[in-house]
């Protein structure tokens, strides 16, 4: 199952109370306070995980506490710190504060930590406040509370390019033909239910990253089809693929199908239209109509985009489109190191 977003709670461990003691040994006059500091309380830390992919493990473990610290004893000695956890999160994960919305940190890089509630500092003991004029003291502070916060954590799937477009535009079969990624494919509307990752490898030992969304229809921002909920995995990535089909068996017009997923990328926001695009017509193997075709190779010049004709059946343009998203890839002015790979 693939869960993209969740909520989870995390308490830091309180710190320890302070002691309140005297010594009380038979050959020590006058012993004086000796009461010890409580222990520090154990934090909660969010650390990125490369081999995690989902957030599942945490809809099904949603609270997440730390080691309170123990509380100081006589004779000084200091309460033991509390034990920290670690929470392990897909890499892309972001995390938001519930409560005010705020974007508390974001992971792009395997093994990135992040403390995301600090545990209480230890009361003082009574040993604490001795001076030369108050040599008795009672005084000793409790342990302070450690943090806890409410989080919403948002996967955003870490992909250098996207493929959009409709249902049964021949996204799923593409990245089954350019990848190892075999995602489900059959002949009816939003076989695909979640995003698919398929890892593009080149003879000179590159390789990229494309993910596969699930079709949008129009007004998909507005709930429709599925939605657009699946949208911010393509905000990471340099290049967008836009598949229109343009067989006559889809009983659409694919200049029409092309300006309702351009609105709906518009609609989601996150400067998804701005994006380096390639638009595909897809399916040319059973494309029996040339004017079709034509109008939306017009379209896309027009519109500045580079067009490609490919059908997944026959492999028929699939090494060129390969190839051209990889030249796109590389030299995106807003690559990020992390993304594209020399294996």
């Amino acid at each position: 199952m693939f869960i993209d977003e969740v909520r989870i709670s995390v308490k830091a461990g309180g710190g320890g109370n302070g002691c309140l003691a005297f010594r009380r040994e038979k050959y020590v006059p006058r012993g004086g306070p000796s009461g010890g500091d409580g222990g520090r309380g154990g934090d909660v830390i969010l650390v990125s995980n490369e081999h995690q992919n989902t957030l599942l493990h945490l809809r099904y473990n949603p609270e997440h506490t730390a080691q309170r610290g123990r509380h100081g004893e006589g004779s000084n000695k200091t309460g033991a710190d509390g034990r920290s956890i670690e929470v392990e999160v897909p890499v892309g994960t972001v995390v938001y504060d519930d409560a005010t919305g705020d974007r508390l940190y974001d992971f792009t890089h395997p093994g990135q930590r992040f403390t995301v509630a600090r545990g209480g500092r230890g009361g003082r003991g009574n040993a604490r406040f001795a001076t030369a004029t108050h040599q008795a003291p009672t005084e000793h502070e409790p342990g302070r509370p450690g943090e806890e916060k409410r989080l919403r954590c948002e996967l955003k799937l870490l992909a250098d390019a996207g493929l959009v477009g409709f249902p049964n535009a021949g996204k799923s079969t593409l990245i089954s033909r350019i990848s190892a990624a075999r995602p489900k494919i059959a002949d009816y509307p939003f076989t695909t239910l979640e995003p698919n990752l398929g890892v593009v490898e080149l003879p000179d030992y590159r390789s990229f990253v494309v993910a596969d969304i699930p079709g949008l229809i129009e007004g998909a921002h507005l709930g429709h089809g599925l939605g657009i909920q699946f949208l911010r995995h393509i905000e990471r990535t340099r290049l967008l693929v836009h598949l229109v089909d343009v067989s006559e068996a889809s009983g659409r017009d694919p200049i029409h199908d092309f300006e309702i997923v351009m609105e709906e990328l518009a609609s989601f926001g996150a400067e998804l239209v701005e994006k380096p695009m390639i638009v595909v017509a897809s399916k040319m193997d059973i494309a029996q109509d040339p004017a079709r075709v034509e109008g939306l190779r017009r379209h896309a010049a027009q519109r500045g985009f580079p067009y490609f004709e490919i059908s997944s059946a026959t492999g028929l343009g699939i090494e060129k489109l390969k190839y051209a998203m990889a030249e796109r890839v590389l030299a995106s002015p807003v690559a990020s190191s992390h993304n594209f790979r020399h294996n």
